[in-house]
């Protein structure tokens, strides 16, 4: 069932994540190594990977023996270091610069836009959003994506190295708050307190 507070909800969780705002100087330094990106490629190949994670992410994750909330968990830690990275500066999450052929994939599309920690928060939402929702989220984050990767130079102009900071420290902020929301929930469920 389509619900727009939990459509927004997972918006705005994903932008976070996905940082794409953040990771315009990556792109940026990318785009003169290698020339130009192609943003479309770029988008739909981190959207077809965010899609079969959602809808195969639970099936994957059964062959292992491990249950939506034990990646929940796992997912809130992966999270709370993204968040960490975002508010300090610091690297943890390293996009491979040395990738120039097909440049439009990896890096870009995985792992900048479609890594290790959007994959996680993908199946982490499954255990408190609905399936459809999770998917209009990401549509519109995509959207987002493709807009960012079209405009890269008009942005860094416009905001300039401390806006981009700023943006940076706050999404990284609200993952912090996701991240231990997440963990709550998941590590001590209600029935059990």
């Amino acid at each position: 069932m389509v619900d727009f507070k939990q459509i927004l909800s997972v918006s705005l969780i994903l932008f976070s994540v996905i940082d794409i705002l953040g990771s315009i100087p990556i792109i940026i330094n990318l785009r003169k190594k290698v020339g130009h990106i192609q943003s479309e490629k770029a988008t739909l190949a981190a959207g077809l990977l965010m899609i079969l994670f959602l809808l195969a992410g639970k099936s994957i994750l059964g062959l292992f023996g491990i249950g939506v909330e034990d990646f929940a968990i796992a997912g809130a830690l992966i999270i709370f270091a993204l968040g960490a990275e975002m508010i300090l500066g610091i690297e943890l999450f390293k996009p491979d610069p040395e990738a120039s052929s097909g440049a439009s994939i990896v890096p870009i599309a995985f792992p900048l836009i479609a890594g290790a920690g959007t994959l996680t928060t993908i199946l982490t939402l499954k255990a408190e959003f609905a399936q459809v929702n999770i998917a209009i989220g990401i549509l519109l984050n995509l959207v987002f994506v493709y807009a960012v990767l079209k405009s890269t130079n008009w942005l860094e102009r416009k905001l300039g190295k401390t806006g981009l900071d700023v943006l940076r420290r706050i999404f990284g902020i609200i993952l912090l708050s996701i991240a231990v929301k997440i963990f709550k929930t998941n590590a001590f469920p209600m029935d059990i307190i």
